[in-house]
Formats: C-alpha cells, sequence, structure tokens
C-alpha cells in the first residue's frame, strides 16, 4: 500500500464524535457513509447535520447550494456492509479495546484490502486495535477533539504495525478537512490528553496540600498565568466521570510513572457524583448553570513601615524592586532588614520558610512574591506566608501589593508556589513527550495550543518564562518534596544549560 484517494468516508458511530466527523468531511466535498448499530441514531443523527447545515446556511457561514450539497453527501447505511465502497472507515464507538477489535475484523471481511480503517479512540492502544488484523498496516488512530468542528486539530497516530503511508494520506484529508494535522507514536494519551496531564494533576497536588482554595488556584492560573480556565474549571467543564479515569489510565499505563500520579480528591468526588457541571455541582456550586463564586476579599488599608527585598534571586528581587518603585515605596538598601521592616523574599521553586532560613531571616515578617512572569504581564499577584507570619505582616503586604487595584490571592506555604508549580509541570511534561520522541516538538506544541487553548504551547512557554528559570523550580521542588514528579526532563535541562530553545530538535 503507498497511494491513497480518500473521497468516500464510512463511519461507525453516530453521537457527538461521529457527527462532528461527518459534518466537516461533508463540507469538504466527501461522500460520507454513516452507520450505527441503533438505526434511530443514524436517522438523528442526519437530521442533525441537516438542522447544522441549514443553520450555518442562515448565518451566511456557507451558501445555501453548499448546505443541500453537504446533506446529499451524507448517506445513512442500515447494514455494516453498505460500508463496501469507502476508500476508510473512521470508528468512533465505545472505549473497549474488544468492542474495537470486533468491529476491525468484520470491517476486513467487507471492505477492499487498501481501505483504511482508523480509530478515533482517545485513550486505547492503535497496535492493540490492530492485533489480530489481517492486514495491520491500514489501522491507524485518527482522533479529533469535541466539538469536532470547532476544535481545529487532529492527532494522527502511526501504531507500531501501521504504515507509514496511511498517517500521510490521513494528514493530508485533515487539511482537506480544514483541520491541523500533527503526527504521534503510539503511546498512552497520545500527544494532548499526555500533556494535559500537568495542569489537573499538579492543580490537584496543591490542593491537597492546602495550599490554597480551588477558586484561589484557578484565579492564579487564569489571571496570573494567562490560561484560559484553571484546573478546578476545567474539570468541572470535563466532568469527573471523564477527567478522573483517563488520570488513572494514564497513570497506570506508564507503569505507575510519579509525573502522571492521580488525587484521592478527584477519586473521592466522583464517588460522591460530584461530577462537575453535568451534575449541578463539582469544585464549584452551579445555580441555573451558573458558578458561584466566592467574593473576593477586600484589600486591607494596612501598609507596612518599611520594605526590605531579598537578593538571594537576583532576578526575583530586580522585578520586585520595580513593581515597589510602581507602588511608590522605597525599600531599605541594606543587606539587611531593619527590626521594624516587611521581608520579601522571591523563591524559585522553594517555599516561604525555606527561603527565610537560607539567609536566617524574621520568619514571623517574611513574605514570599511569585516572580515566574513579570507583573506588568499578569493580572493578580501572588503572596506567601510562612506558618510563623503574623496576621500584622500578611495584612501589610496585601495592603501595599493590592493598592494599584491588582487582585492580590495570599495562599499558605508551598514549594513552589502555584502557578510555578503548575506551569514547569506542564514545561515538563511536554519536554519529556519530545525526549521520547513521540512527536516533534513543533507538533506538541500546535496539538496543545489548539487542543487545549493554552495561551502559548508548553515549550514556547517555557522558552518564554527562560528554561533555566524552569529547571531550577523543578530542581527546588524536587529537592524539597523529595517527590519524584518534579524530576526536570533531559530534554529540558540539556536545553536549559546549553541556551537553547525547548523547540529545538538535534541536527
Amino acid at each position: 500500500m503507498s497511494n491513497f484517494s480518500i473521497d468516500t468516508l464510512g463511519i461507525v458511530g453516530t453521537g457527538a464524535m461521529g457527527r462532528g466527523i461527518a459534518q466537516i468531511a461533508a463540507q469538504a466535498g466527501l461522500t460520507v457513509n454513516l452507520f450505527d448499530t441503533n438505526p434511530q441514531a443514524v436517522a438523528a443523527a442526519r437530521q442533525y447535520l441537516q438542522d447544522t447545515f441549514t443553520k450555518l446556511a442562515d448565518k451566511g457561514k456557507i451558501s445555501a447550494t453548499d448546505a443541500e450539497a453537504a446533506l446529499a453527501r451524507v448517506n445513512p447505511c442500515t447494514a455494516l456492509e453498505d460500508l463496501a465502497p469507502c476508500d476508510m472507515v473512521l470508528e468512533a464507538i465505545v472505549e473497549k479495546l474488544d468492542v474495537k477489535r470486533d468491529l476491525v475484523a468484520k470491517l476486513e471481511a467487507i471492505l477492499r484490502p487498501d481501505a483504511i480503517i482508523a480509530s478515533n479512540t482517545s485513550s486505547l492502544s492503535i497496535t492493540a486495535i490492530a492485533v489480530g488484523a489481517k492486514h495491520p498496516g491500514r489501522v491507524t488512530g485518527y482522533h479529533f477533539f469535541n466539538p469536532v468542528p470547532l476544535m481545529k486539530v487532529v492527532e494522527v497516530i502511526d501504531g507500531l504495525s501501521g504504515d507509514p503511508a496511511v498517517g500521510d494520506a490521513l494528514m493530508t484529508l485533515s487539511r482537506r478537512m480544514g483541520h491541523t494535522p500533527v503526527r504521534c507514536k503510539d503511546m498512552p494519551g497520545f500527544i494532548v490528553n499526555h500533556a494535559g496531564r500537568g495542569m489537573n494533576i499538579e492543580g490537584l497536588k496543591v490542593a491537597q496540600e492546602g495550599v490554597a482554595s480551588f477558586a484561589d488556584i484557578d484565579n492564579i492560573m487564569r489571571e496570573q498565568a494567562g490560561f484560559r480556565m484553571g484546573p478546578f474549571e476545567l474539570m468541572d467543564l470535563t466532568g469527573l466521570d471523564v477527567s478522573h479515569p483517563v488520570m488513572e489510565s494514564i497513570y497506570n499505563q506508564f507503569y505507575q510513572e510519579p509525573r502522571y500520579r492521580p488525587s484521592p480528591i478527584t477519586a473521592l468526588r466522583s464517588v460522591g457524583g460530584l461530577l462537575g457541571r453535568k451534575s449541578g455541582g463539582g469544585f464549584y456550586a452551579y445555580v441555573d448553570g451558573q458558578k458561584q463564586v466566592p467574593a473576593a476579599v477586600a484589600v486591607p488599608s494596612a501598609r507596612p513601615a518599611s520594605v526590605w527585598v531579598s537578593r538571594a534571586n537576583e532576578r526575583g528581587h530586580a522585578m520586585t524592586l520595580k513593581l515597589l518603585t510602581a507602588l511608590g515605596i522605597a525599600p531599605e538598601a541594606g543587606n539587611a532588614p531593619s527590626a521594624d521592616a516587611l521581608i520579601v523574599v522571591t523563591p524559585l521553586g522553594l517555599d516561604a520558610t525555606s527561603a527565610a532560613l537560607m539567609e536566617g531571616l524574621d520568619a514571623t515578617r517574611t513574605i514570599a512574591i511569585d516572580t515566574l512572569l513579570p507583573f506588568e504581564a499578569t493580572k493578580r499577584r501572588t503572596l506567601m506566608t510562612t506558618p510563623a507570619t503574623t496576621a500584622a505582616a500578611r495584612e501589610a503586604a496585601h495592603g501595599l501589593f493590592g493598592s494599584d487595584g491588582v487582585p492580590v490571592t495570599v495562599i499558605r506555604d508551598s514549594a513552589g508556589f502555584v502557578a510555578q508549580r503548575i506551569v514547569s509541570t506542564i514545561v515538563n511534561i511536554a519536554s519529556d513527550i519530545a525526549q521520547q520522541r513521540i512527536a516533534t516538538p513543533t507538533d506538541i506544541d500546535l496539538a496543545v495550543n489548539l487542543g487545549l487553548g493554552y495561551p502559548k504551547g508548553p515549550l514556547a512557554l517555557g522558552d518564554a518564562i527562560g528554561p533555566d528559570v524552569i529547571v531550577e523550580v523543578l530542581r527546588n521542588l524536587d529537592r524539597l518534596t523529595g517527590d519524584m514528579r518534579y524530576r526536570p526532563s533531559p530534554w529540558l535541562w540539556r536545553r536549559a544549560g546549553l541556551g537553547l530553545s525547548l523547540l529545538s530538535e538535534e541536527a
């Protein structure tokens, strides 16, 4: 097999994914043969497509003629044998390996030998699905995201027995349908579900350690780190009935790799039925579909008599001096703080306690501020107390750093604050996907950008912050916690040491 022309596409399974794929295929000029074991589901899917094309025409997105032509290309099928003329059949059925293998065997008895059989699986191995096939080379992974017409990325997955020419044909087909294809090896989670581990799993670890509330963590990730949603908003949207099993599946498929360790928080909440929006309550309560958010804490009127900033982290020291100047504060210039000064530390990957102890500072007056990202680029500031920090010192720091109207979140002591931990974990996992050669650095960033809506691809994000900064955060987290989840990927620490971009490939 070498040259594939795909003009007739069969789709087995007419749920949300099957319908979405049928829509973009029909609009791209392909003939689409729809089959489902439930005949009513096929009729409902075709009616849905008719309504969708009509709406698109009414809105002026496509012409009425094109809408009619697209619908005319969608053929409802009553038997699997009706898919015999297809150049390719894509299954979007239940995520059960034995059911998918059984379907492959049935399709092989119907289709011509060079017709492609693709799976839209999000969690199963393409290699495993192809086991037992007479022509395993034509079995491939083709993973779309919901809603298909809006999520413009698709993963093309090469199984161990796959013919590379089949993947090439799907790359071409994707572009014809207006999607951006990314190519990857058959590994758990492929690219997007693999790279997405960092946000949710580290967010859960922060919450489990009692560092901050769900809402505070989300606020920090959204307004300080610049993500569209924080981890708990995201899990409420997806639903724990979907996201928790994926966490467990990827963790176990990688043989308990610590980077992917799930949390008892989601296990417990899943059992308790707190699934998210779909159950009316999750990490947030929902009233008439509206998320209920706790009221913001008022900015205290207290201010410190004077401020001293640690020089232990030169980068953080310079950033904080610049911010204080903008706030109209002239910090103390001495090598040690005066007796009544608020002490500000700027650790990377360390907690406020360690930062204070390393310099012999008075922990009762010590406050840490997160300097991962430039203050002018963020819409929120994060402060962190030691267990010994007095209420007066905390209030004075909050009052000072919130005096220009920028919201401030005060968290309990944590190695690496919140944004440092989660962002560095996201960058580290993406680096390791590159290290394992699961996909190219460019495709990793493309997939995550389009599939997860991050502000930048994770490798570009690491470059923007500085790979050396990310490595420092991770090494300090690793040293302080002893948790292997924080060990930096060789892809990351080698490029940081050599001053190379995380997107750079080897010659």
